[in-house]
């Protein structure tokens, strides 16, 4: 018989706040600070606050620019290692309000924050756990004081989708004067109480470290997950510990935990404006092919685009970028799939809630389902004439968990058909891309899944004319 009812969750599951920062898919990355001015990557912790020093800032044509090349948010680096920050924070010297910038009455926080909401960018924030300028590093009042600091920009400025923990911690610095090498215990933050804090004040933000533990790190600084890259893992902590970033670029099929993979990656070679670098900002073929290779394999891509010395971004990284975005605008502007005739070898009992038509409704909250029992399964997409087709999207329906395990894609192509692709992970987005080809139809074939197969969308893209 049937089954009429709702296919039961599947192993690990996301939480809302995850759920809602897998739709975000692709944001900004922010590095602005003294480096900006200095040429470091790292600063020292010495650096007087009179070099930052913006001539023409323009925090609103930065956004603007974000928000139009498609990125969904922005993660701001408040603080760096350097310890100097980008608001007037209560409890240091050592931050915008002893700065040039605004006559020592800046907060470039509030800029970016209120930036954010004016063109619907969801805004985060970079707070450095290392700090080299602070003279207490390494003992218990530094705690106290990264946490009073997290407590002032997560109640200061609105909604944060975000929270970015960098996980270099440790070494030479200046430290008030001391100038030494300082190493912290692996308990030094006592992270558990840390994350509680986030959570009793952005309870919607998203938690990012190298483990978690929300979002785990990609494992690498150049915007690329593991193909596959399951959302779940096992053990991630340990794998840290023993530099086994694979374990972080991959995950864990059917994993223990939920806990999916951000890929950042700056456009330019560092993480800072620095003029020698404006020939080797990333080209948007280059960046095309990060986003499929991070927001493709269904991680998050963290782009970094550093302002310059003006306080803007340079001229190459703002051409790179709105090209970048009209391409990807172009290629998803029409889903082949919507306009042919799409069928299902199976569908669960209640088809007009489960059936095929809900894998092209453009709603992430509906899906096409199997009955219990079916574990293979396949998807036909037949077009009212021949299409040229490059590229395969599929999403699951996260709520149920990530179930399915691998899949094909097949055409039709001289009388038969035709294996173009294999694929395994599908997550939260899944896209492959391969040679156009001109066919009448497509196949997707589930299989292997741990349960019935769920999908929430299924989409056949080309770029340009057939």
């Amino acid at each position: 018989m049937p089954d009429s009812a709702p296919p039961l969750p599947c192993g690990a599951l996301p939480s809302a706040r995850q759920l809602r920062w897998h739709r975000l898919e692709a944001y900004a990355f922010v590095h602005f600070t003294v480096n900006t001015f200095t040429g470091r990557e790292w600063g020292y912790g010495d650096e007087s606050p009179a070099c930052f020093a913006p001539t023409d800032c323009d925090v609103d044509g930065i956004v603007r620019d974000i928000g139009a090349a498609g990125l969904r948010g922005l993660i701001l680096t408040a603080k760096h290692h350097d310890g100097f920050c980008l608001w007037p924070s209560q409890f240091t010297a050592h931050s915008l309000r002893h700065s040039p910038y605004r006559g020592g009455r800046g907060d470039l926080v509030r800029e970016f924050a209120d930036a954010c909401g004016r063109h619907g960018v969801a805004f985060g924030v970079y707070l450095s756990p290392w700090d080299r300028h602070h003279a207490a590093y390494g003992q218990p009042a530094y705690v106290t004081y990264f946490r009073a600091q997290l407590r002032e920009l997560l109640t200061a400025y609105g909604p944060i989708f975000e929270v970015w923990f960098d996980g270099a911690n440790g070494g030479d610095g200046y430290y008030g004067g001391a100038r030494e090498r300082r190493q912290i215990a692996e308990d030094y933050y006592d992270w558990p109480r840390t994350h509680q804090l986030v959570r009793e004040l952005q309870p919607d933000a998203v938690i990012f470290s190298a483990t978690g533990p929300d979002v785990r790190w990609v494992g690498n600084e150049d915007g690329v997950a593991g193909s596959p890259c399951w959302p779940t893992i096992t053990g991630d902590e340990e794998a840290v510990r023993r530099g086994d970033f694979a374990v972080l670029n991959s995950g864990t099929p059917r994993g223990a935990v939920w806990r999916p993979a951000e890929a950042d990656v700056s456009i330019r070679p560092g993480w800072f404006h620095h003029d020698h670098e404006d020939r080797a900002v990333k080209t948007p073929d280059q960046l095309m092919d990060l986003f499929f290779a991070s927001v493709g394999r269904g991680a998050a891509l963290n782009l970094n685009l550093p302002p310059d010395r003006r306080g803007r971004l340079a001229d190459p990284d703002r051409a790179a970028l709105a090209a970048w975005g009209e391409r990807r605008r172009a290629l998803f502007a029409r889903n082949l799939a919507a306009g042919a005739t799409v069928t299902a070898s199976d569908t669960r009992g209640n088809a007009a809630r489960y059936g095929a038509a809900n894998l092209l409704d453009g709603s992430p909250d509906t899906y096409w389902a199997t009955n219990d029992p079916v574990r293979h399964a396949e998807l036909m997409v037949e077009f009212a004439q021949p299409e040229g087709v490059e590229v395969l999207q599929l999403r699951e329906f996260l709520p149920l968990g990530c179930r399915i395990e691998s899949f094909a894609l097949d055409a039709w192509r001289d009388g038969g058909w035709s294996e173009l692709a294999l694929g395994s992970a599908v997550g939260s987005n899944c896209l492959l891309r391969f040679p156009r080809l001109i066919t009448p139809r497509v196949r997707v074939r589930l299989l292997k899944a741990a349960a019935c197969p769920v999908l929430s969308a299924l989409g056949l893209y080309r770029s340009g004319p057939a």
